[in-house]
């Protein structure tokens, strides 16, 4: 009888973040992670129905761990307002002469 793998939450968040930030397809995430392709999907599920807290398996993320995870949006935010100041400066740079 084969005992059945479980996974971390940070694995599952990092294995979420190839597909969604580094745009691996998820069958390419999966091959590299040596998890099924199903699995890794329904983790991304999971996440989007359940903003990534409702996953099966073990684990909790440290304090540590939450606080990066904190930090990873609040930059990816940071990242998208920076892009559309950017776009609207050229937009209004154009618009003046």
């Amino acid at each position: 009888m084969t005992k059945r793998k479980t996974y971390s939450k940070e694995f599952k968040l990092d294995a979420i973040a190839l597909v969604r930030d580094q745009n691996y397809c998820i069958s390419e995430a999966a091959r590299n992670l040596e998890v099924s392709a199903q699995v890794l999907g329904r983790w991304i599920k999971e996440a989007e129905n359940d903003d990534g807290h409702a996953f099966r398996g073990n684990g909790k993320l440290t304090p540590e761990q939450e606080e990066i995870r904190k930090l990873k949006s609040q930059v990816k935010r940071l990242e998208m307002e920076r892009e559309i100041l950017k776009k609207a400066t050229v937009f209004f740079a154009k618009e003046t002469k």
